[in-house]
């Protein structure tokens, strides 16, 4: 571990329940906000962002954001979402990031003393277990504001401290100034308008 003068923190967002949980609170993430926020707690040893993309819209909505992402210190990690068609015939999209992301948490485990988790999934919770019987310390960021509430109850009972998403709005919220023309209309998909994000935003400022 690292000497107790430094912190040593990883992000680790799920991108799609991130993006989930703001907008089930009514916000946009600003990720160069984010970003700043953790490097003022200690020293950022990584800050991963994993999403999966669609295999046929390569240069979707989501594009820019991830471009955007990995010019400004994010480690991206996509894969293509798989199509299939379940039992009733209807046409689905699989897009499960959980094994990479608990991969790189556990490779970073030895090198950090703090994860920050941007999840709510359930599925991570043995992940959290194993990742704090290496000595770290977690910090899961869900939400319980909205209904229903966007974080499992195992997974927050298991995390060292729960913060809710809704108590950093301010340090993390894109300000309002900021935003688009109000949106009418959500485009059909997983993503929103508030992804293309760094077409308006210069990444140097």
């Amino acid at each position: 571990m690292s000497s107790a003068s430094t912190n040593k923190i990883a992000l680790f967002i799920d991108g799609a329940n991130l993006y989930a949980t703001a907008k089930a609170l009514g916000f946009d993430i600003d990720y160069k906000r984010l970003l700043e926020e953790f490097h003022s707690h200690g020293e950022l040893f990584r800050a991963f962002y994993y999403t999966a993309v669609i295999e046929d819209q390569e240069f979707s909505s989501i594009r820019p954001l991830l471009d955007w992402l990995d010019y400004n210190g994010f480690t991206v990690v996509t894969k293509a979402t798989k199509e299939f068609v379940d039992a009733s015939g209807r046409r689905k999209i699989k897009g499960n990031m959980d094994i990479e992301l608990a991969v790189d948490a556990m490779e970073a485990a030895e090198h950090i003393d703090q994860m920050v988790l941007f999840s709510g999934d359930g599925d991570f919770r043995s992940l959290v277990e194993a990742v704090q019987r290496r000595g770290v310390r977690v910090t899961v960021i869900s939400t319980i504001a909205s209904q229903p509430p966007m974080i499992a109850d195992e997974l927050r009972r298991q995390a060292d401290v729960f913060t809710d998403l809704v108590e950093l709005q301010s340090k993390l919220g894109r300000d309002p100034f900021e935003r688009p023309a109000p949106r009418d209309r959500e485009p059909r998909g997983h993503m929103s308008k508030y992804l293309q994000e760094p077409k308006g935003n210069d990444p140097r400022g």
